[in-house]
């Protein structure tokens, strides 16, 4: 496809107003491409066509399924203690999650500032925290929805949390929350909303079905079946905020929006988490 084909394909696929509607050099561009491509042919720069793909995502969310359960088992066997069990069972996957997407965007693609997304300006952070509010709204509907069939149930973090609260200490409580707050935001939409998402679109599938694959992929990924249908609509608006502004720091915001309540819930000493 040529560089004109690419700037009409985008045109019929962005909505109206993104900025990524501008084109990007020669192999470099596809639709649906982060803005950042765009930005980077405006400055001028040389851009390269990305050899990365799905291959790479399924490398991505795989080797953090291993790396989760590699970690898990010493641990448990070593019985080592809760806030250890936490912090170092909740970082090792995301050696896999953010650290592959972010080595082969650089070893087969531009970078992971320019492939992946990686921008946040004011308006980011506006269509970020509506779509994370917006999230928390529509999760809330569920949650009541799910809580009337199968009964009170929590997340596995807010589990942990808790236990962390109970049996202290508090640093390790600070630290856990941190990263449900923060950490977790980024790294998993770098590999969901980054590189899944990307992978999707450069291989040519439409914007609503690459939103509804990385909501379905996102949600299954956390591995709590009764909290699946709660986690859908959150990955959907994190995919449409992803689609509406080209850049993967508004669905980051999006997730730390929908992930800092429960967090602060727990830090500050509320005793009940809700769903």
């Amino acid at each position: 496809m040529g560089v004109g084909g690419v700037a009409q394909n985008r045109q019929m696929d962005a909505p109206v107003g993104d900025p990524s509607l501008v084109e990007s050099g020669p192999g470099a561009a596809y639709p649906g491409c982060p803005v950042t491509v765009a930005e980077a042919e405006e400055r001028g720069e040389e851009l390269r066509t990305p050899t990365w793909g799905i291959g790479s995502a399924i490398i991505t969310i795989a080797a953090a399924i291993v790396l989760g359960l590699g970690a898990a088992v010493p641990l448990l066997l070593l019985d080592a203690p809760l806030a250890i069990t936490a912090v170092v069972g909740t970082l090792v996957p995301w050696l896999a999650l953010a650290g592959w997407p972010l080595l082969v965007t650089r070893w087969k693609g531009n970078g992971p500032r320019i492939d992946l997304g990686f921008r946040l300006t004011w308006s980011d952070v506006g269509w970020g925290v509506s779509a994370g509010v917006v999230g928390l709204m529509l999760a809330a509907v569920v949650a009541l929805i799910t809580q009337s069939i199968a009964g009170d149930f929590s997340s596995a973090a807010g589990d942990v949390a808790l236990e962390l609260r109970d049996e202290g200490p508090f640093l390790a409580l600070l630290v856990f929350a941190i990263l449900v707050m923060v950490g977790a935001p980024i790294v998993e939409e770098i590999a969901f909303r980054g590189m899944l998402y990307n992978s999707l679109r450069k291989k040519g599938l439409g914007a609503f079905w690459t939103i509804a694959i990385t909501a379905v992929a996102f949600s299954v990924f956390h591995f709590e079946p009764i909290r699946f249908f709660l986690l859908l609509p959150i990955g959907v608006m994190y995919g449409l905020v992803r689609w509406k502004t080209g850049s993967l720091g508004a669905s980051m915001v999006a997730h730390g929006v929908n992930n800092t309540p429960a967090a602060l819930v727990v830090l500050l000493g509320v005793p009940e988490v809700t769903p």
